[in-house]
């Protein structure tokens, strides 16, 4: 079993040997922005669908004796590769009709034979450990007699809330930019004449909202233009719902963004797991970057503010992963906590990869790669395409590819199109970061000569 996995059932379950039922339900945060004020976002149904094909990350955590909920099998060759490193060894089990434009969660519930097949786990004593949970993976959990492997959904929805995560920094005295809750129309206005301040002293300001995600649901404010046009938008939704979330605080030049993670056991002890640096564009997350590069100063305050944040979630009652966004910024300070992420994330599921693949190497990356195809793409080609770059075995340089599905979840171009969008991850190993640069250049090269047809048959 791997290190990480016996640490999680032991910290939110009966032991080493609890059964998980894994479900990657990776887009929760749609569900707990149901009716929250929030600011616009834009999001096809094509780049909607390759992220709801990202449940496949959940093959990664699953032992022998557990289960993984998918909305679709994976691709025969690619869970045999997974298999030859000793990964991907639960018991997969597709949902009956999976819809492409929603959660596997949804998929679920509207599968009998799926919940007939978990009441059975459900007897049998198993846990349900969704990505994260709202109303609809408690609500398979009640109906199925399975038993959480952390919190309820309301705990988590509020937890995960970035109002909660900036009033926690106040209150345990983390260092944050400098801003405020909006939550009133009082407290709106005061926050703007704030940043009325800031703008007009040349400096930036940015408005979040409380569950955004992965670049959605945040604003950078210029200037007064943009601020004045936020104001009276965010006035309109709230003149119509009664509802205000918004966070106003000023912008921090960074030199580079950060993610860690903490892990809250049931007897309310904590443990820091990680701290990876964020590979980030336009605040839109595309990996991550092992070691982070932190000094010794910076990663104990990491480190002291982690365990900090997860003592008080413990008093909270929260129980299970806990994913912590932070930044350094270019003044060489770090900023341990921008928001809280109650639920998995993207580092969760590359806790097992960083045991097997990084046990003689000293430096990874976990990368997204998009793609645009005419046709779906079988992963015995992709093999057959990156044979010289692949990892031989653990331990040895190269690289891993942990998900696929999400490579042909649209399933073909559209009508008058002659292209689809995909999205291929994969996590690089090497000695050094210079080994590592040059893996990630020539998958990408091998990537576009795939996208130009110039590829090997089948």
């Amino acid at each position: 079993m791997s290190t990480f996995a016996k640490r999680l059932k032991s910290a939110v379950a009966d032991g080493p040997e609890s059964v998980f039922v894994f479900l990657g339900n990776i887009e929760v945060e749609e569900q707990w922005a149901q009716g929250e004020a929030g600011l616009p976002t834009l999001s096809s149904h094509g780049a909607r669908a390759v992220t709801h094909r990202m449940d496949e990350f959940a093959l990664l955590l699953g032992e022998a004796a557990d289960h993984v909920l998918l909305k679709t099998a994976p691709d025969p060759d690619f869970h045999a590769y997974l298999a030859d490193y000793g990964l991907a060894r639960s018991r997969v089990h597709a949902v009956g009709e999976q819809r492409t434009g929603r959660t596997v969660t949804k998929d679920v519930l509207d599968d009998p034979g799926t919940l007939a097949h978990l009441e059975e786990l459900g007897r049998q004593g198993a846990y349900l450990a969704p990505h994260g949970v709202s109303d609809l993976e408690q609500e398979v959990a009640e109906r199925c007699g399975l038993r959480l492997a952390t919190s309820p959904a309301d705990l988590c929805k509020r937890v995960n809330s970035k109002l909660f995560s900036r009033r926690l920094a106040d209150r345990l005295g983390i260092r944050q930019p400098q801003g405020m809750v909006c939550e009133t129309p009082e407290e709106l206005a005061e926050a703007v004449e704030y940043a009325e301040g800031v703008l007009a002293d040349g400096r930036t300001m940015v408005a979040k909202d409380a569950f955004g995600v992965s670049g959605k649901g945040v604003m950078v404010l210029e200037d007064r233009r943009r601020l004045d046009w936020l104001k009276r938008t965010v006035e309109r939704s709230h003149s119509r719902s009664g509802k205000l979330g918004l966070i106003l605080e000023e912008w921090i030049s960074k030199d580079k963004d950060l993610n860690y993670q903490v892990l809250v056991a049931k007897d309310g002890s904590v443990e820091f797991d990680f701290v990876k640096e964020a590979i980030t564009e336009n605040g839109v997350h595309k990996g991550h970057r092992m070691p982070a590069g932190l000094t010794p100063g910076h990663e104990a305050e990491i480190r002291d503010a982690g365990l900090a944040i997860g003592r008080a979630l413990a008093d909270e009652g929260y129980r299970g992963v806990v994913g912590i966004d932070a930044l350094l910024g270019t003044d060489g300070r770090a900023y341990p906590l921008t928001e809280i992420n109650a639920r998995y994330n993207m580092s969760t599921y590359q806790a097992v990869l960083q045991e097997v693949f990084m046990r003689d190497q000293n430096h990874a990356e976990a990368r997204q790669y998009p793609l645009r195809l005419n046709a779906p793409l079988p992963f015995s080609v992709l093999r057959k395409e990156l044979d010289p770059l692949m990892a031989g075995s653990p331990g040895e340089p190269g690289i891993v590819i942990n998900n696929f599905a999400t490579v042909n979840a649209v399933g073909g171009p559209s009508k008058g199109r002659e292209h689809f969008d995909g999205r291929l991850y994969a996590f690089l190993v090497g000695p050094d970061a210079e080994s590592v640069a040059a893996l990630d250049d020539r998958l990408g090269r091998t990537l576009a000569d795939i996208e130009k047809g110039e590829v090997s048959s089948a």
